[in-house]
Parts: C-alpha cells; sequence; structure tokens
C-alpha cells in the first residue's frame, strides 16, 4: 500500500487549503483514513480521522469547525478541507491508513504518505 499526499502550501492566516491523499496498491474501501500533523519541535498528532464508509469521523479539538475531513472510495482519496487557517495550524501533514477502527493514536496506523508541508503566515 502506498498513499501520496498533496495539497500543501504556503497560505496568509484565514485562508483555506485542501488536502488530497491517494491510497494505491490496496482496497481503499476497507481501510480507515486519517490526517496527522507535526509541528516543529512537537510530537505528531492527529487533525481528523475517517471511517470506511465516511460515516463517522473524529477531529482534534483544536481543529473542530475548521477542518472537514471526506473521502471518495471512487477515486481511493481521502481529503482534508482547512478553513480559518491559523499559524498555529503550521506544520508537515501526514496522511494515514489502518484496517481497524478509527483511532487517534499514531502508532497503530499502518501506512503513511510522505508528508506536506501547510505554512499559515500571520
Amino acid at each position: 500500500v502506498q498513499l501520496q499526499a498533496s495539497g500543501g502550501g504556503l497560505v496568509q492566516a484565514g485562508g483555506s487549503l485542501r488536502l488530497s491523499c491517494v491510497l494505491s496498491g490496496g482496497t481503499f474501501s476497507t481501510y480507515t483514513m486519517a490526517w496527522f500533523r507535526q509541528a516543529p519541535g512537537k510530537e505528531r498528532e492527529i487533525a481528523g480521522g475517517i471511517w470506511r464508509s465516511g460515516g463517522s469521523t473524529f477531529y482534534a479539538d483544536s481543529v473542530k469547525g475548521r477542518f472537514t475531513i471526506s473521502r471518495d472510495n471512487a477515486k481511493n482519496t481521502v481529503y482534508l478541507q482547512m478553513n480559518s487557517l491559523k499559524p498555529e495550524d503550521t506544520a508537515v501533514y501526514y496522511c494515514a491508513a489502518r484496517r481497524g477502527g478509527l483511532v487517534t493514536t499514531t502508532i497503530l496506523y499502518d501506512y503513511w504518505g510522505q508528508g506536506t508541508q501547510v505554512t499559515v503566515s500571520s
């Protein structure tokens, strides 16, 4: 299984970005998907996650109401729509996949994308 993330960039505070992550080499609909992020000097943390069918989602408190995770099983793609971005959202964003349920622990995810940089200027 391989994950390819894209969509990062530089944006001003208050702006928006949409990240995409394509899964290949596996049956996408059988994987729970998540977006994690890691800021310099900090541990990797979950931003949002979505169950296989898309019927259940999870968001970190810090992004609730601003970020939306979604998936298109026909396109093998998971998205993270990020609105009202803040400088503290600056981080490398990683997509991740696992066969089990929706969890927030980094080590429980089996596959990882290469990361995409998101930088929010004030």
